[in-house]
């Protein structure tokens, strides 16, 4: 077996990847209806509603402490909840006095910490679930799944004489070799080399979408749902504030802090005169913020726009163009951060734009943005 060595020493196998697909699962539909969970007097889950389609990939989104690993954990039958209701396939798996073991849910898991039996081989680790099958159907079954990830060839070999990269894709053999209908992996690669996390998160969910199998990512990283998302629920304080898909919630946030979550912003605090917001770059219809209610005004880093200013300063006041000068600018490879000063306003202007586009000894500029990339949010 041909291998090649990645930058981070890893030795990733040619096989992994390619499409000699293994297995495809019959995928399941996850409702969670109405879920609250309390710890003590602390609410750590409250009125979640989920849906998830039969073979789709969702993201549970949110900072440590907002629920998501717990949510994870009731649907896996791991944890119960106070009230509510889990349903696989229309079936209550838990609520209404029910209550369904984990291992008879049809639900494979993959855990931060990979969970491997440290004295079990490669090979014997991912047989583990397959104790329906007769032992050769099992071993075949097993050998099948590791080659479909590349690692056929470590079969003898011990979890602790395996990198990271290698035993995640090991935890990931054993959830998939009984073909589940539905997979739950919580941070499955935040253990990861930065240098290796791309690669092996694309050809996971390459590998899961082949399998067709419904699957929940627990994850803290928005970059991360986006890749690797079709819906993501965003969690905050115990709650689902916002889900649908990746573009609506990057597009279209429902609050300041989905907003925030997925990119850095510019802030601005205005107060409603006359049904619209004085923005830096001209006024805003309110959109639903009640007169005289105070709001915050935000701007992505990634929508100012900023050039060469050539225009007089009148001539850049009708156009809704600020003049500007730069006072920090900060070389990040791809990209270029800068910080610019509008007379005028208190707060500095920050922008990315594409690097080498200014050249390096330009300091006064022309600062824009596109009216609708602007969104206003009400304080509370």
């Amino acid at each position: 077996m041909n291998s090649v060595k990645n930058s981070s020493d890893e030795i990733i196998s040619e096989e992994w990847g390619k499409r000699n697909t293994f297995g495809v699962s019959i995928a399941s539909e996850i409702t969670v209806s109405d879920v609250h969970i309390n710890l003590g007097d602390t609410q750590v889950l409250s009125n979640i509603n989920l849906s998830i389609k039969p073979g789709q990939v969702l993201s549970l989104l949110g900072p440590s402490g907002s629920g998501k690993t717990t949510l994870l954990r009731i649907i896996a039958g791991l944890e119960m909840s106070d009230s509510g209701s889990v349903s696989i396939d229309g079936q209550i798996m838990s609520g209404e006095g029910i209550f369904v073991a984990p291992e008879k849910r049809g639900i494979g898991l993959v855990f931060q910490d990979y969970a491997l039996f440290p004295h079990l081989t490669v090979l014997n680790n991912v047989k583990f679930g397959l104790s329906a099958l007769s032992g050769k159907e099992a071993e075949k079954q097993a050998r099948r799944t590791l080659s479909r990830v590349g690692l056929l060839r470590y079969e003898n070999s011990y979890p602790h004489q395996l990198s990271g990269g290698e035993q995640q894709r090991v935890a990931l053999s054993r959830a998939l070799a009984p073909r589940p209908g539905i997979l739950l992996m919580d941070e499955p690669f935040s253990g990861l080399d930065s240098r290796l996390r791309d690669t092996i998160r694309e050809q996971t969910i390459e590998l899961l979408r082949d399998t067709r199998s419904t699957v929940i990512i627990v994850t803290h990283d928005p970059e991360e749902a986006l890749r690797v998302s079709d819906r993501i629920a965003l969690m905050q304080s115990g709650k689902i504030i916002q889900e649908g898909s990746c573009n609506e919630l990057y597009y279209r946030p429902k609050s300041r802090f989905a907003a925030e979550f997925f990119t850095e912003l510019n802030t601005f605090s205005a107060v409603v005169k006359n049904g619209k917001l004085e923005t830096p770059f001209g006024p805003i219809v309110a959109n639903g913020i009640g007169e005289g209610k105070k709001a915050t005004i935000c701007v992505r880093l990634s929508d100012i726009n900023v050039e060469i200013s050539a225009k007089p300063q009148e001539n850049l006041r009708k156009s809704r163009t600020l003049l500007g000068q730069v006072v920090k600018r900060r070389f990040m490879g791809i990209v270029e951060l800068l910080e610019i000063y509008v007379h005028g306003h208190d707060k500095l202007i920050k922008a990315r734009i594409k690097a080498g586009i200014l050249p390096a000894e330009l300091n006064m500029v022309s600062v824009s943005t596109n009216i609708s990339s602007i969104k206003a949010f009400e304080d509370k």
